[in-house]
């Protein structure tokens, strides 16, 4: 194959073959946790502290209870199973995917690799598969119907734990490449935010001659080593203010990226204090208002917390800041010229102006949404499907070809 990149097929492989996969939790794990939880450990707070000083102390005591006393996590854990998952053996990982084929499509199908962010895993897209898969049936056009593939990163989820050194975002991208063979697909679209995003970045940008078009909910963390004064005022205005979030609002990346074990020990162990370090993220990232019961319900947040509990894997997913910090910045300098798509959500992060997506990438496509955060295809995944349909509609006939 010309210009072959690690993860594209070469003469003579033997393709893994992916196994369905069903996950079911024991009776003595789910007692072990309810035991953690009613035996937690309570810090002091001060008075009408809130939410200021990072978990609110009487949220998380509401959470737990209901944790322990009240949350089904065998019905939330079958709810997901009703997904297609799989494991296949890629590189020496197994790696875990929900997979599903369009519905009833009326034109060509575009296959669509998703990647998820920190904190979560496939979670983030169960509500919005079905959208993007069965379009007719949730009153879309049945043309716009896509094969959905939502890997859960290595580290996360369901995903085997790299046993060396956590992969950064290029080698999660070469391995996508290779899922998407193995999967049958030579040409594809890509989706993602947060390190999703970054991943996504990295196939257009290592297998351009696969990706059709990238779709990103955000532009990562701004990266920029020429004269500042080319730059647009929005774009310095841009850089500034993720550089004041990150004094403010990154202390957890800071942990992650150079001491993640120190972390991983308490929040593996204590039930409580993984719930604590996850919904603070879910609250602050999300277009809630304050009120992180706005954009999920109980049920949603302890869903993705006791995935992570469930499958010890939050001491793996810090792992990846620390391998994403050391890319090389020529990697980060890098312009995509495959067709881009930005969705930037107004509850999110740091938020790109349409010229820095433009210098970065071939932005054929810049929205701002009326609503969502970071986890939009979760929070709002109606809006969410919309911005993946109208913006990929082009580029179908060029994957099917």
């Amino acid at each position: 194959m010309p210009n072959a990149q690690p993860g594209d097929a070469q003469p003579g492989d033997v393709q893994p073959v992916p196994e369905p996969f069903t996950s079911r939790t024991g009776p003595a794990a789910l007692a072990d946790l309810r035991s953690r939880l009613r035996a937690t450990r309570w810090p002091d707070a001060p008075e009408d502290a809130g939410w200021s000083l990072g978990t609110d102390l009487g949220y998380l005591r509401e959470l737990v209870a209901y944790w322990a006393d009240g949350f089904d996590w065998p019905a939330q854990e079958a709810a997901l199973g009703r997904l297609p998952r799989f494991r296949v053996p890629l590189d020496g990982l197994g790696i875990h995917l929900v997979h599903v084929r369009a519905v009833a499509p009326s034109g060509p199908v575009l296959p669509l690799v998703l990647s998820h962010g920190w904190p979560d895993s496939f979670w983030r897209y169960t509500k919005v598969v079905p959208l993007l898969t069965d379009p007719a049936a949730h009153g879309a056009d049945p043309a716009d119907a896509f094969d959905v593939v939502v890997p859960d990163m290595p580290g996360y989820g369901y995903s085997d734990r790299p046993a060396g050194q956590p992969l950064d975002s290029i080698a999660v991208a070469g391995l996508w490449a290779r899922l998407m063979t193995v999967l049958g697909y030579p040409r594809f679209g890509a989706a993602g935010g947060d390190i999703g995003s970054h991943v996504s970045r990295y196939l257009a940008l290592d297998h351009p001659d696969r990706v059709v078009a990238v779709h990103r909910t955000d532009a990562g963390v701004p990266f920029f080593a020429g004269d500042p004064a080319v730059l647009a005022p929005e774009e310095r205005a841009w850089i500034d203010g993720a550089a004041a979030w990150g004094a403010t609002e990154g202390g957890y990346a800071a942990m992650h990226r150079t001491k993640p074990q120190t972390a991983a020990f308490g929040l593996t162990d204590s039930p409580a204090g993984l719930a604590a370090w996850i919904v603070e993220k879910l609250r602050a990232w999300s277009d809630c208002g304050g009120d992180v019961e706005r954009s999920f319900t109980r049920d949603e947040i302890l869903t993705l917390v006791s995935l992570y509990w469930f499958t010890g894997t939050i001491g793996s997913s810090m792992r990846m800041y620390r391998a994403n910090a050391a890319i090389a910045p020529a990697q980060l300098a890098r312009r995509v010229e495959t067709p881009s798509g930005f969705s930037v959500f107004p509850g999110d992060l740091v938020r790109p102006p349409r010229a820095w997506a433009e210098r970065t990438a071939n932005a054929v496509r810049f929205t701002e949404p009326a609503r969502g955060g970071h986890f939009a295809p979760f929070e709002e995944p109606e809006l969410y499907a919309q911005e993946l349909r109208a913006f990929f509609r082009p580029y179908r006939a060029a994957a099917a070809g």
